[in-house]
């Protein structure tokens, strides 16, 4: 794994955690393993992460049979990351920009009311990769919001999902709502201005500035249905889910001029 990679993720976790410190748990593990009743489990393994500190303060004894390693201490945060499948390792470090975003945007009332969720595949010691569902919830916070820790269950879904790429989903407990499918993690990030033809960089261009596409169409003087349709082809190359992703992956990965 890259140095820049790791530094963007652990540049997500600071900011969530506002610095926070390390400091003595003041809560009882056991309490907060009734959390798990939140995760659908099948093999898997739990763990607190303190989140301004970037360490793990406790992983349970599940981690050795899932992820085939000897000791529940060879699982750090430096461990994980450096296991992801190069593939999936771009979208692990965007969606954890996504929930520091999330969190940060959140009422300080409202942040321990969401699990977030999604699935990467990480390397076993013998070289085979098991597909993980990683699922998160808030279990420590101080009073200005900021994340001091957090509660994961990491569960083996390799044998329920066969397809690479992920998205990412924001599920609200104690009747908040949910944000489903929130972006996807996929080939998005492998996309360049080449993977477009003239036209739908044109098109796309437009799209960036917000217009329809009934005045995109006046603009290139071609017709509503065409634009729509160099829209689809966009959407279908990008596997972004709708035109607002693409036009959030266009901006963030310069596929346009002028960005």
């Amino acid at each position: 794994m890259s140095v820049i990679k790791f530094d963007e993720v652990k540049k997500s976790w600071y900011e969530v955690s506002k610095h926070t410190a390390i400091d003595n748990p003041t809560f009882e593990i056991e309490i907060h393993k009734r959390l798990i009743d939140i995760f659908h489990v099948g093999d898997f393994y739990y763990y607190i992460f303190h989140v301004g500190g970037v360490e793990m303060e406790f992983v349970s004894e599940g981690v050795k049979k899932v992820l085939g390693i000897a000791s529940t201490d060879d699982f750090t945060i430096d461990y994980l990351l450096s296991h992801i499948h190069p593939e999936d390792l771009p979208y692990f470090v965007d969606f954890e920009e996504r929930v520091n975003k999330f969190f940060t945007e959140m009422g300080v009332e409202k942040v321990m009311k969401y699990k977030t969720s999604y699935d990467y595949r990480v390397r076993k010691p013998d070289g085979s990769y098991v597909r993980i569902l990683q699922q998160n919830v808030t279990i420590h916070t101080n009073q200005e919001g900021a994340i001091i820790r957090s509660m994961g269950v990491h569960t083996d879904i390799t044998h329920l999902k066969k397809t690479n790429g992920s998205t990412l989903s924001f599920i609200g407990l104690e009747g908040e709502p949910s944000f489903h499918d929130v972006c996807k993690g996929l080939v998005s990030y492998e996309v360049t201005k080449s993977n477009f033809t003239k036209m739908e960089l044109k098109v796309l261009e437009q799209l960036v500035k917000g217009l329809t596409s009934k005045e995109i169409g006046a603009i290139l003087f071609i017709s509503k249905l065409t634009v729509d349709g160099h829209r689809k082809n966009m959407l279908k190359k990008t596997n972004c889910s709708n035109t607002i992703e693409l036009i959030l992956n266009a901006t963030q990965y310069h596929w346009v001029d002028g960005n």
